[in-house]
């Protein structure tokens, strides 16, 4: 469905004439200087740039989005109409505009830029504004809604409306004022279902024995806003987690410092169930609570790792605003290996193998020593055969056969034992796994010199990791031995 603005600006050059100028949106130049995408991999087209190379986008078909040549982008409006509505009645050189104006002042703010502009290089300003307005059919809304719509909208930019450069996927940038931050998104469903159990809510105290993952938010709201009267909730809790027996401890072992730290001897059965035993009577109760609160359960929500709430984030199911941040925490990142280890790890979990393989890229770089490059570069091929760049993932099984001497170079002594190792069973797999996705495309030639190395190593590495592999190796075989003779 075409937007009824943008097609009327399409189709009368005397409307799209006056768009482009005094109003800075010329349709005449729908492109932008370098390829982008959103993260969120919604439809984005370019629509209209204005006059500093910045572009404005349409996004999923109905939000308009503006980036600037300069690596900023914000969302604009819900709809082409709302964002000319903006545009011809909030123009670029009003620079007064706030949402702490009434509409008196934002009346007179207005004018006085338009004074400006009519002396400067708009003299027909008035006349050009109330023609673009009638032949659009643009509302006649109040300043104040109009600019709420606009701050509404900026605020809205994340997690759905990232740009992100093609090829380096690095983000656009966004005013930090516009960011709502992670903690407060994750921490909002627990801190009103605490309030709810601490009214005496049944109801709520049934929501977080039920669903693990509320539970987990309520803890952590009950762990940054403590409570003397908090105890019968936290024993709750605790005994939650303590039934649920899930794999996941954080949130049982989190509920047991709470509960802990509140120092009853009447408490240190369940104590000792929930800690396997770490805690056996109230004094040590007491003084082993302390200990974990300082290490790791401090009451600064401020101090708390991203990486806390982004797993909460991704939990809850909301895979956008955990993108977004790693992202983001991606982009602030120099040569730190534990961190790009961290951030691969999790961006892989959520399924963004391409963000992943660019972390994992820079990590490989950082590598000192040839058991760590071949570990390392073994991931990456695995992160770049998922993301659908199955030449990468041969580059980087390369970097993984350098590093162990599997090409015949000599390595350092850090592999001397790498095929008896897991590492030599790691290595492989993934050559038999790039070879079938090779075999998936048609691409015969990658497939074939890539089962070659695959053979090699199936009789290099340990007999075990051998036999372990059987299942994959004969699929890869077969699938190779399908393929068309080259030259058929």
């Amino acid at each position: 469905m075409t937007d009824r603005v943008l097609e009327l600006l399409r189709t009368r050059p005397d409307l799209a004439e006056l768009a482009a100028f005094p109003f800075d949106f010329d349709v005449s130049r729908a492109y932008h200087v370098e390829e982008v995408h959103l993260a969120s991999g919604a439809s984005l087209a370019p629509i209209a740039g204005d006059d500093t190379g910045g572009t404005y986008f349409l996004c999923g078909g109905t939000a308009v989005l503006h980036a600037s040549s300069e690596g900023d982008a914000v969302l604009l409006a819900e709809s082409v109409g709302e964002a000319l509505e903006m545009l011809v009645r909030l123009p670029g050189w009003c620079d007064n505009i706030s949402a702490d104006l009434d509409e008196a002042e934002l009346l007179a703010g207005i004018r006085a830029a338009d004074d400006e502009a009519r002396e400067e290089f708009a003299p027909e300003l008035d006349a050009q504004r109330a023609a673009l307005i009638r032949g659009l059919g643009l509302p006649d809304r109040p300043l104040v809604e109009l600019v709420a719509m606009s701050e509404s909208a900026a605020r809205r930019t994340e997690p759905d409306y990232v740009l992100l450069n093609s090829r380096e996927l690095c983000a656009y940038r966004l005013d930090e004022s516009l960011q709502q931050p992670l903690r407060d998104v994750v921490l909002g469903p627990g801190q009103e279902v605490l309030e709810r159990v601490r009214s005496g809510d049944l109801g709520a105290r049934e929501e977080a024995a039920a669903d693990p993952v509320l539970r987990a938010g309520v803890l952590r709201a009950a762990q940054y806003d403590r409570r003397a009267d908090d105890l019968p909730h936290l024993r709750f809790l605790l005994e939650c987690e303590s039934a649920a027996r899930t794999e996941r401890f954080e949130e049982r072992w989190l509920a047991a410092v709470l509960v802990a730290l509140h120092g009853q001897d009447e408490d240190v059965p369940l104590l000792r169930s929930a800690t396997a035993g770490q805690v056996s009577d109230g004094a040590g109760a007491l003084e082993w609570a302390r200990a974990e609160e300082v290490k790791r359960y401090g009451r600064d929500v401020t101090a708390e790792s991203e990486f806390t709430w982004i797993e909460l984030a991704h939990r809850q199911g909301r895979i956008e605003h955990a993108r977004v941040a790693l992202i983001r925490l991606l982009d602030d990142t120099g040569p730190h290996v534990d961190r790009l280890r961290e951030l691969s790890r999790a961006l892989e979990r959520i399924g963004d193998h391409a963000q992943a393989a660019r972390a994992q890229f820079n990590l490989l770089s950082l590598q000192d020593t040839a058991w760590d490059r071949a570990s390392e570069a073994h991931v990456l091929a695995r992160l770049e055969r998922r993301k659908g760049d199955l030449e990468a993932a041969g580059r980087a099984l390369e970097r993984a056969r350098a590093a162990v001497g599997a090409d015949g170079t000599t390595p350092d002594g850090t592999v001397s034992q790498w095929h008896r190792r897991g590492l030599g069973r790691l290595i492989t797999e993934q050559h038999l796994e790039l070879t079938l996705a090779a075999v998936g495309v048609g691409d015969a030639e990658l497939a074939r010199a890539t089962m070659v190395h695959g053979r090699l190593l199936l009789d290099t590495i340990g007999k075990e990791s051998a036999k372990a592999l059987s299942q994959l190796s004969t699929r890869a075989k077969w699938a190779v031995a399908g393929l068309r003779p080259p030259g058929a």
